[in-house]
């Protein structure tokens, strides 16, 4: 239960699993429980493979994310969470309610697949010019839960994050101290509102240079 506590991200109804939240909590729980159906979350994933690409590495210029490799139970909660209003855009939560990926098992399959994939490398880095401000911010605030290179935690339901693309990691680190990202739990907001706009540009610059 501690788990997916952790992983709903501080939604109110936790406690109680009443109404939409706990519902998402019994989601969440019946996926992780499943043995993922790699061959049929590959089939799944076709849907998604014309933003994200075949081989899950997304848009360099960061409007789509890099999601081969990141580990399953983060990626079941994301989806769960766009599905659930904890998570904003609008084309994927269409896809979730109106084309596939309505049941746990759904989830577990195509996360299963994608977490399978090799990680790939970006090439969409900054210019350098904040790295020093950024690595010294993370290195005081970012690395205990996300690690010295953004490699995560899959038991802590902590994205990988090192070797995303620049572009999309700039635009989350603000959406999240804009409050944006409604599935950030308020300690996390509150330290990136403290981030100068020159420590959010090298924070993610460090990170995607993290292949």
């Amino acid at each position: 239960m501690a788990l997916i506590a952790m992983a709903v991200g501080g939604m109110q109804a936790v406690r109680a699993e009443g109404g939409r939240e706990g519902a998402a909590v019994g989601e969440f729980r019946t996926a992780l429980a499943r043995t993922p159906d790699v061959t049929r979350g590959r089939e799944l994933f076709n849907t998604c493979a014309a933003c994200h690409h075949e081989d899950g590495s997304g848009v360099q210029d960061g409007s789509i994310p890099e999601i081969a490799g990141q580990y399953l139970p983060v990626l079941v909660k994301e989806l769960i969470d766009f599905r659930n209003d904890r998570r904003w855009n609008i084309r994927m939560e269409q896809v979730l309610e109106q084309r596939h990926l309505t049941r746990p098992e759904d989830l577990a399959d195509i996360a299963g697949y994608l977490s399978s994939l090799p990680r790939q490398v970006t090439r969409a880095v900054g210019d350098g010019s904040a790295l020093k401000a950024g690595a010294s911010r993370y290195f005081r605030d970012c690395q205990r839960c996300h690690g010295s290179v953004g490699e995560g935690n899959a038991e802590h339901v902590t994205p990988r994050i090192g070797g995303q693309h620049y572009g999309y990691l700039v635009r989350q680190i603000r959406n999240a101290g804009d409050r944006r990202r409604p599935n950030m739990v308020a300690d996390h907001v509150r330290l990136v509102r403290q981030f100068s706009l020159e420590e959010i540009n090298g924070v993610a610059d460090y990170l995607a240079r993290m292949q």
